[in-house]
This record gives structure tokens, C-alpha cells and sequence, in this order.
């Protein structure tokens, strides 16, 4: 991959640099948000980059104005089997993210919505423009968090702050963000990839086992089950999308109202 400068896809772009893996999600007329296509793309993606020897970094961030809007729903649907959907495309992503023995950031560029917050979380270190902003907003529409954010976002907020989030399902822009402990930096927008770069080459001028061995400890202590935490989540948000209340929260959605939830 070392040799490969540029990996032409369609859906992930990767550039390799100076021991840093520029990995972007490539559907800016969706704001990526992803597919099965993108979810498969992405894991191949990480699982190349842990195999090469000349990756010491990786980066990973959206094309165009957002860096990850969630499901596309418009184009690949995972209802009614979202289980199924969880386990096969964005729960092998987000252990590949964690269990990657290289430090990750996640360049957050836009909006990181639904999954696409639950993404950035799983990496190790979060950059993001002014206009950035985070929003897990699964309970607006019925549902549960899932991508591992139920995890992560605890262990970046602490209680309070993360049941904030997610049951009231609002936005967090990029300062509050900086203010509250969840991201590491701001920048202006037009700053972004500098400060990326920044940090990405310091660490990649860093001890490579010494990392993976720092990860692995944090992972330890602050993830230890993730796996089966992620299935949990899986098999939580499959009955709810058999609800009422989530069938409600979609219409509602889809209809630009607010929903009523029974409970049913």
C-alpha cells in the first residue's frame, strides 16, 4: 500500500504520507452518509492500513461539508433487519477502529450525525472545525444509540453529560464540544487539515509499540467487553425498530413534524 500513493475508490479515498493514512469518506452529495457498499469499503480500508508496516497514523474524515451523516436511509435502508445490518457492516468498523494498534483521529470537517458521531467517538483523538457539530439524535426518531456510542460517549462525558446527549438528542457544536472534554482541538475551517497534519506526524514520529501498547491498556480498562456491548446494542435497537413509537418517529421525521410517542 506504501507504494500506492493514492488508492482510487469511489467511496474511500486513502493517501499515504509520511507515515500518515489520510482515510476519507467519499460521498459528499450525501454528506457521506454511508451504505453497505461504504461500511464494507471502509472496513477492507482499515484492515489494509493495519497491515502496512509504513502506517503509523491514521486520519480519517469526510469529503466536502460534512464528515458523517449517518445512515443513508434513502439509498440502503437497514430496517426491518437492523440487526443484522449493525453486526455485518458497522460494528466490524468500530472494533477495527478501536483494536487498530495505531492511533486514529478523526478530522470531523462538518455535521458527525447518528452514526457518523458514534464513528468519530471510536477513534483516539477528535480534531473539528468551527462548524462542526455532533448529534446523536436516535431517540428523535425512536431508537437507541448503537455504533459503540452508548460506550464511548460515556467514557469520553461522563454520566451526566452523556445521557445530555443522548436522551435529549440535540446538537453539540465543535466549542461546546471543546468546552465539555470531547474533541482535543478546534479550528477554524480552513484549519482543519493543517492541525490534522500537526498531530498526525507528531505521532507518527512517535513509538509505534509503545502506542499500540497505550491503547491496548486504555481499551482494557475503559472498553473491556466491547464486542458484546456492541451486539447488545444490536439486539436493543432491532426490537425498537419494530415499535410503534419508532415507525411514529420516522413519520414524523420524513413529515418535518414533531412525533407523539405512546410507548407502544
Amino acid at each position: 500500500m506504501a507504494a500506492k500513493a493514492e488508492a482510487a475508490t469511489e467511496l474511500v479515498r486513502v493517501r499515504v504520507d509520511r507515515g500518515v493514512a489520510w482515510v476519507t469518506q467519499n460521498r459528499p452529495q450525501a454528506l457521506n452518509a454511508w451504505t453497505a457498499a461504504l461500511g464494507h469499503r471502509m472496513f477492507e480500508v482499515l484492515v489494509r492500513v493495519d497491515q502496512d508496516p509504513a502506517v503509523r497514523v491514521v486520519v480519517l474524515t469526510g469529503a466536502g461539508r460534512g464528515f458523517c451523516a449517518g445512515n443513508d436511509l434513502k439509498e440502503d435502508s437497514p430496517y426491518p433487519d437492523v440487526q443484522s445490518f449493525l453486526r455485518s457492516i458497522y460494528n466490524p468498523v468500530i472494533l477495527r477502529v478501536r483494536e487498530l494498534p495505531k492511533p486514529v483521529i478523526a478530522a470531523v470537517n462538518g455535521p458527525a450525525v447518528g452514526f457518523g458521531a458514534s464513528l468519530a467517538l471510536a477513534c483516539d483523538l477528535i480534531v473539528a472545525a468551527e462548524s462542526a457539530y455532533f448529534q446523536l439524535a436516535f431517540a428523535r426518531i425512536g431508537l437507541t444509540l448503537d455504533g459503540g456510542s452508548s460506550a464511548t460517549l460515556a467514557a469520553r462525558l461522563g454520566h451526566a453529560r452523556a445521557l445530555e446527549l443522548a436522551l435529549l438528542a440535540g446538537r453539540l457544536n465543535a466549542d461546546r464540544a471543546l468546552a465539555w472534554g470531547l474533541v482535543n482541538a478546534v479550528t477554524a475551517d480552513d484549519g482543519l487539515a493543517a492541525e490534522a497534519e500537526r498531530l498526525a506526524l507528531e505521532l507518527a514520529a512517535g513509538p509505534p509499540r509503545s502506542f499500540a501498547a497505550t491503547k491496548r491498556l486504555i481499551n482494557e480498562r475503559l472498553y473491556a467487553g466491547l464486542a458484546e456491548h456492541l451486539e447488545h446494542e444490536a439486539a436493543l435497537q432491532q426490537e425498537l425498530s419494530g415499535s410503534a413509537d419508532f415507525a411514529e418517529g420516522v413519520d414524523a421525521f420524513v413529515t418535518r413534524r414533531q412525533p407523539t410517542f405512546t410507548g407502544s
